[in-house]
């Protein structure tokens, strides 16, 4: 007998969490069997999970949430109150949902929802010290971004620039791209990529 808990309290919720988890796969441009392998189950109970059929264990739905590189709280970062939830076209900003790195020194908040994967915006904030790490680049498609506030120094292709506050910057997603923080001040930037890639 399984001992694995089930999250879901209702069908509404199996519902509501298959869907997330569909437009999720469908941003990031992944077949079934692609997140179905690494997460080690059926690509049919995956696909019975996204139609609401299926009420999977928190172990399973956290297998499925790291082949798609998804922090699995994203499925319940919902408000329960329909006149306050945000819908396909609007992210609220009490509804973010967001990705940390450097134990905190990087904090990426996504702007846009996956119902629109031809693009995606996010909002960086980098504390002092921050780094995106290695240079790393994307198949196609163009980034661009405009600093808010601080400095913050980006790579391109191996030649480095420094970007100030209010400034904005665009490239080609094949470039090799890194970027830190510059100085002792927080830096937030607008970061917009297309096609979605976080």
């Amino acid at each position: 007998m399984s001992t694995e808990l089930s999250v879901m309290e209702s069908q509404s919720d199996a519902v509501q969490v298959g869907e997330t988890l569909r437009l999720r796969r469908q941003m990031r441009g992944m077949s079934l069997k692609q997140v179905a392998e690494p997460a080690g189950i059926s690509v049919g109970m995956l696909s019975q999970v996204e139609r609401g059929l299926a009420a999977p264990s928190i172990k399973t739905l956290r297998a499925i949430c790291s082949a798609m590189d998804m922090p699995v709280n994203w499925l319940f970062h919902r408000d329960n109150n329909l006149e306050n939830q945000a819908n396909e076209f609007i992210v609220q900003s009490n509804s973010r949902r967001s990705l940390t790195y450097n134990d905190g020194a990087l904090i990426k908040e996504l702007l846009t929802p996956d119902t629109q994967p031809q693009i995606q915006m996010l909002r960086f904030l980098m504390e002092p010290g921050a780094d995106s790490g290695e240079p790393y680049s994307n198949a196609d498609g163009g980034k661009c971004g405009l600093v808010l506030r601080g400095t913050l120094g980006l790579e391109l292709d191996e030649r480095q620039f420094v970007i100030n506050t209010g400034d904005s910057f665009a490239f080609p997603a094949r470039s090799m791209v890194r970027f830190w923080t510059v100085g002792e001040t927080t830096c937030e930037v607008i970061w917009v990529v297309s096609p979605a890639t976080v």
